[in-house]
């Protein structure tokens, strides 16, 4: 029953987004309450479920969100983001201009959301490809895989980062194993599937990309703009932080004030914290821009998530509702006597509710509120099954999510043929994250 309640609660949620064009966050408030309802929990205890998902999962976010929007705006703004595409682009050169787009665009991903990175990169992208006289998707594609990747299994992007909190996972663990994680499926879903879309869709290869969507880009004068090792430095600085400190936690055992410290440093908000003072410092006030619109920046940064981190809690909100509508133990209950990983399972949950919902951070917190029973009942490795719902999320993006769309235009391309490229990589992303996944399982 409970399970036939969560579907119905999933079926009603796409009909208000899709039929009704409801916004996400009123949607996923709106069933938080039906869901609740249908569960069976007592009514004086909804509204404080659905503030306390919202609280839980807002509350540890939003420093790590706010102050990431802020420091990749600050990066995009000064031409550092610029400056880190162009020369690696120009280092590598044309035999292996693939490995150079994956990573700048990884680089770059870190410190910018999808969205953000693939409308800056794309004019690049586009550039690039018209002056080497290659197809546009021959880079398209590596250059989105490798912006999907960081989206999906590196902190400090929204859903790892939540992921993290829903499972009670060591942020640096997830970070360390992330790039692990990241690297075959970057490979596999970039190059390699590059030369297999070429043989199946030979026509979108002849496409130009298509920019105008983006309207006037903001030109830049290499020159002008901040150097490459700064800017590389400055995108990557939280990521070394969390790294330093997750490295050190796991080699001195003992505690120590130089160990508390360093702990405090690699945290994932004071990361941010010092890497937003820093590109205040390096892509701002070092170049002379005035502090005023180093602040506006900031603030344009700032409000342009503020729906993404409401959609974020209203997730948080739906899966507080089923762990304490009592959901999360059903299916616990349910797999208790499964030889199945709690690995496969939460990446299963997670997949399913990706074709479903669109969204993969929605669908990644709504499954981590299903499989976290799993976990805790067998002991698997929180950053794992943090890794394992991430690749979930990612898999088979089509008409419901926005990604699709974005990459159908900027790519010229008909619906059939994203299908057959942009679906399908997305599909070889998850696929190699549960495989290398339920490895890393194994040993760990």
């Amino acid at each position: 029953m409970p399970i036939l309640i969560v579907g119905i609660g999933v079926i009603i949620l796409l009909i208000l987004i899709m039929k009704f064009k409801l916004n996400t966050f009123i949607s996923l408030i709106v069933v938080s309450f039906g869901v609740a309802i249908a569960l069976g929990m007592p009514l004086n205890k909804i509204v404080t479920s659905i503030e306390g998902g919202i609280g839980g999962t807002i509350g540890h976010l939003s420093l790590v969100f706010g102050l990431g929007a802020m420091l990749g705006k600050l990066l995009a703004d000064a031409g550092g983001a610029y400056r880190i595409a162009t020369t690696l682009i120009n280092r590598f050169g044309e035999k292996y201009i693939q490995f150079a787009v994956i990573i700048a665009s990884f680089i770059i991903g870190i410190a910018l959301f999808f969205e953000v990175g693939l409308v800056l990169l794309i004019p690049i992208v586009c550039a690039i490809a018209k002056e080497l006289r290659v197809p546009i998707l021959y880079l398209g594609i590596p250059m989105t895989v490798a912006l999907s990747v960081t989206h999906g299994f590196l902190p400090p992007h929204p859903g790892p980062t939540a992921l993290a909190v829903a499972y009670h996972a060591n942020v640096g663990q997830v970070l360390i194993l992330g790039f692990i994680v990241s690297i075959p499926a970057v490979i596999l879903a970039g190059p390699v599937f590059t030369k297999f879309a070429k043989r199946m869709v030979p026509a979108s290869f002849n496409r130009v990309g298509n920019i105008a969507a983006l309207g006037p880009q903001k030109q830049f004068k290499l020159e002008d703009t901040p150097g490459f090792a700064i800017s590389t430095f400055t995108a990557m600085f939280p990521v070394i932080l969390m790294a330093i400190a997750t490295v050190f936690s796991l080699f001195v055992k003992s505690d120590s004030t130089t160990k508390e410290v360093i702990e405090l440093i690699g945290a994932p908000p004071t990361a941010m914290l010092l890497s937003i003072l820093l590109a205040t410092y390096t892509m701002g006030i070092a170049r002379n821009i005035p502090m005023k619109d180093i602040m506006n920046s900031n603030a344009q940064a700032a409000a342009s998530i503020a729906m993404m981190l409401l959609i974020i809690g209203g997730g948080g909100a739906f899966k507080q509702v089923l762990i304490d509508g009592g959901v999360g133990n059903f299916v616990a209950d349910l797999f208790k006597h499964s030889s199945l990983s709690p690995l496969f399972l939460a990446w299963c949950i997670a997949a399913i509710l990706r074709l479903c919902l669109g969204s993969s951070t929605v669908a990644a917190l709504t499954a981590a509120g299903l499989a976290a029973p799993l976990m805790a009942a067998s002991h698997v490795n929180p950053a794992l099954m943090v890794l394992a719902t991430g690749a979930g999320s990612l898999i088979a993006s089509h008409v419901n999510d926005a990604g699709f769309w974005m990459f159908k235009e900027y790519f010229n391309l008909s619906i059939k043929e994203t299908f057959l490229t942009w679906t399908l990589l997305e599909t070889v992303i998850s696929i190699t994250g549960l495989i290398v996944v339920l490895l890393l399982g194994s040993v760990i």
